[in-house]
């Protein structure tokens, strides 16, 4: 087995991890706190964001990773495949970056991060109610489609595993 072989096993395997992450919050975490009130639900929602905010090594290794080893297999898979199976690859890494990394970047994580400035005790039931309202219908749409991306690219890396 190859560098190659072995990119792409950890490609698939680290985007697999994020698809399921992804889903795991679109289909039972966002689902699940959203049935709490609005304080409830905004501080549940800060309460596990802060774990991965504080850098929880483990999660940071996969998010990070997936990232370094799609592009790698990318970039090598330009010299091992040939016609399709390299341009499946190639536009892979590029919907992972645009279509779950950059709205991660760009959307989530600036909502995540406005979310942790709020102090929900001193907050009235109307501000927590506008606070959630900006929040979560936005943040879940977002979600749902990183979840169709990471786990499309997903299914993409795991046939390429077959083509070899």
């Amino acid at each position: 087995m190859g560098l190659f072989s072995i990119l792409l096993i950890l490609a698939a395997i680290s985007c697999s991890l994020v698809a399921g992450f992804l889903f795991a919050f679109a289909v039972v975490a966002m689902p699940g706190i959203g049935t709490l009130d609005d304080r409830q639900f905004l501080r549940a929602f800060q309460v596990m964001d802060r774990v991965i905010q504080d850098n929880q090594p483990l999660f940071m290794l996969v998010w990070i990773g997936s990232v370094a080893m799609i592009i790698a297999a990318a970039v090598f898979g330009f010299w091992q495949l040939d016609g399709m199976a390299s341009a499946a690859l190639a536009v892979a890494a590029l919907a992972y970056i645009l279509g779950v990394q950059v709205p991660t970047v760009a959307i989530n994580i600036p909502l995540n991060n406005h979310l942790q400035t709020l102090d929900l005790d001193a907050m009235d039931e109307s501000a927590l109610a506008e606070a959630r309202a900006g929040f979560e219908s936005r943040w879940n749409g977002w979600n749902r489609f990183r979840t169709g991306v990471a786990s499309g690219v997903s299914v993409v890396l795991i046939i390429l595993l077959f083509v070899l």
